[in-house]
């Protein structure tokens, strides 16, 4: 069984205008598509665009600048939640992905609160995440929770590792809250992708595929990315593998390596 592809196109096909990029997604192949904030597009014209490609959106940031680790803005956060479960409910799109901290132009993490211990963070996280998926529930979209790296793009984001994220998913057991695992994050992060995804990919809604170092796509880095595909079908992941990554030459080049990679 061939994992089922997204094409974040935040990232690919960036030589084409954004409502454009829906029907070049698809005529490569790409089963949907993703891109990062909601807030700042014209959402009447994105589901028209998807709907005259035919290629669904899967999913988009639903967190924005808020952070789920800070108590002071649970209510803030509760509420731009609640408008991005609404516009996931207006594309049809079945996922809208969530994170530890906000985040800031260029993926900088915000709120990392370093006046607040770990263990306030992670109950912040854990009630955060507990009303987050009662809201998911109710609107019949399902949350990704992802864990970012800390070294490279995101220093100071608090969710780091796959296990924490898990356990929260495993502990809340909403079926609308699922693990993002992104493979690119994760490398930097932990390695270990293939016994990683044996541990939890029971835990996993939505997967995130990059090589690493370097965020390009397969074969510019060290995954290896056939192994890791057979670790996912083995696992029995069936969701989509989104391919964030920035291509090292072009889209065309990138969507290549990716349809070789297999």
């Amino acid at each position: 069984m061939k994992l089922r592809r997204s094409a974040c196109i935040d990232t690919l096909y960036l030589e084409l205008p954004f409502l454009d990029r829906f029907q070049a997604a698809k005529e490569d192949g790409f089963d949907a598509v993703e891109f990062w904030s909601w807030a700042d597009r014209d959402l009447s014209a994105v589901k028209s665009a998807s709907d005259r490609a035919g290629i669904p959106v899967c999913g988009f940031n639903g967190d924005a600048d808020l952070s789920l680790i800070d108590p002071a803005q649970r209510e803030a956060y509760l509420a731009f939640l609640h408008r991005s479960l609404e516009a996931a409910r207006f594309l049809g799109a079945s996922g809208v992905t969530v994170h530890s901290n906000g985040l800031g132009l260029g993926g900088v993490v915000l709120a990392p609160r370093e006046d607040l211990s770990h263990t306030v963070k992670l109950c912040s996280l854990y009630a955060g995440l507990a009303a987050s998926a009662r809201l998911a529930e109710e609107a019949g979209v399902t949350l990704y929770l992802e864990p970012l790296n800390i070294s490279t793009d995101h220093p100071g984001n608090f969710l780091r590792d796959t296990q924490t994220a898990a356990e929260l998913v495993r502990l809340i057991g909403s079926p609308r809250l699922k693990v993002l695992y992104d493979i690119y994050h994760m490398q930097l992060n932990e390695g270990r992708l293939c016994d990683t995804i044996r541990q939890y990919a029971d835990t996993f809604g939505h997967v995130h595929a990059a090589d690493a170092p370097g965020r390009r796509e397969p074969g510019t880095g060290e995954i290896a990315f056939p192994r890791v595909y057979k670790a996912l079908e083995a696992a029995g992941y069936t969701g989509l593998v989104g391919y964030e990554l920035f291509p090292a030459r072009s889209t065309r080049e990138a969507v290549k390596a990716i349809l070789d990679a297999g």
